[in-house]
């Protein structure tokens, strides 16, 4: 165990926390991650430079500061440091999950619609769960099963749009690209308790800058795209990031992943009420089947944890 995990042992040792103020905030932090990040469809689309490896790059560029700067802030120069160095491969394999998806982002934006990337992505959890059980034999239960068999169906209406003309298939192979790296960090981040997401992703920052910048014809940005990818990396990416890995750590899997779903939902909104970008009837059908099938899991997960948590607890 590294030093910044012993003396954070301690501080939680000394100081009395009452477990209701930690779920409440969790929730608050969770929830406001949730809506940062569900403003990304809009400023994708209203960014005006047309170089899609120019916006990865000021993106990340701008969210790579911010993390920064956070973990500057609640760690120190020395703690920031030891988080970078004791994160190992485990950590570099989130970074480049995360390099790979915020990447994959930016570009099906060109394709495909918000609803189709976001949507898919809402079934993360599952699809994480069914990579588990694929790599490392991790034990399926029958309502799982069931919920992931709903999702690949969701997924599936979705997709087929791509076979009508009506989505690009390159929008669609990498919103599902985006979904498999994110469900595969998810798996690296469970199966490695140690490994910091802070430190992880901002790496995961740096790599996406640095391919981008290989690939941009050219960086330069007008004032008005400057301003806007500051907000896009900044405060979508690197504050969502933040309040994420601040509020999460206080609550449990379940509830954090269902107040995440506000992403997926919230997204498709903003650019139809903002750019009257309005989701197909296979998405909105797909999307639907994907939601309905992730939220009644995570609600049976909460109520199953419950259920174990009163059987463990003494008369």
């Amino acid at each position: 165990m590294d030093k910044i995990a012993v003396h954070q042992q301690a501080q939680a040792a000394t100081v009395e926390v009452n477990p209701s103020t930690e779920l409440k905030l969790g929730i608050v932090l969770v929830t406001a991650a949730a809506v940062a990040w569900s403003f990304g469809g809009v400023l994708g689309r209203i960014v005006t430079l047309e170089d899609s490896w120019a916006i990865i790059f000021w993106r990340s560029i701008w969210a790579c500061l911010f993390l920064l700067g956070f973990m500057l802030f609640r760690n120190k120069l020395r703690g920031t440091y030891m988080m970078f160095r004791y994160m190992g491969w485990p950590g570099l394999a989130v970074a480049l999950c995360f390099a790979t998806a915020s990447t994959s982002f930016i570009v099906a934006l060109k394709y495909t619609s918000v609803a189709n990337i976001l949507l898919i992505q809402a079934g993360v959890p599952l699809i994480a769960a069914l990579i588990a059980w694929i790599i490392f034999r991790e034990k399926v239960s029958g309502p799982t099963w069931l919920a992931i068999a709903v999702v690949i169906a969701g997924v599936g209406v979705m997709v087929s749009e791509s076979f009508t003309g009506e989505v690009s298939p390159i929008g669609d192979s990498l919103a599902l690209l985006i979904a498999f790296c994110f469900a595969t960090a998810t798996v690296i981040t469970r199966r490695y308790a140690h490994v910091r997401m802070a430190p992880a992703v901002c790496t995961g920052t740096i790599i996406a800058a640095i391919f981008s910048g290989a690939m941009a014809s050219s960086l330069a940005t007008s004032s008005y795209d400057t301003g806007l990818l500051f907000v896009f990396g900044a405060l979508n990416l690197g504050l969502g990031l933040a309040l994420f890995v601040t509020g999460a750590r206080l609550l449990p899997s379940p509830i954090a992943a269902l107040i995440g779903t506000a992403e997926p939902m919230l997204g498709p909104l903003w650019v139809w009420i903002f750019l009257n970008e309005v989701p197909t009837r296979l998405t909105l059908i797909g999307g639907g089947i994907i939601l309905i099938a992730l939220i009644a899991h995570l609600l049976w997960q909460m109520a199953h944890h419950r259920r174990v948590m009163v059987a463990a607890t003494p008369n």
